[in-house]
């Protein structure tokens, strides 16, 4: 929080995006909201976590509920060897369609 108390002082007409970590969203911090905002200091909030718009998570589920065969889950070698198999053929053999 000090450091965005010291951009206040220093700058004009600027924007500071952070997540939603409980810091930020303490009632300390949103005291400090409206001071910081005559002075020229806007922050402003990432989305909530949204896994749905995350692409390594599309892709993991799509590894795990799809393309991962049962037997990957007899042993970690087995698992080891269908998880390259997949990545080393993910666009090819494996695609997601966005439609």
């Amino acid at each position: 929080m000090r450091v965005l108390r010291n951009l206040a002082k220093c700058l004009k007409k600027t924007v500071v995006v952070i997540d939603n970590a409980s810091v930020h969203t303490s009632e300390e911090f949103k005291e400090g909201l409206p001071r910081w905002k005559k002075k020229g200091l806007m922050v402003k909030y990432l989305s909530p976590y949204a896994p749905e718009l995350n692409l390594i998570e599309i892709l993991w589920r799509h590894i795990k509920y799809t393309w991962l065969p049962f037997s990957a889950y007899q042993c970690l070698n087995a698992l080891r060897d269908a998880l390259e198999n997949i990545l080393k053929n993910f666009g090819s053999k494996y695609q997601i369609t966005f439609a």
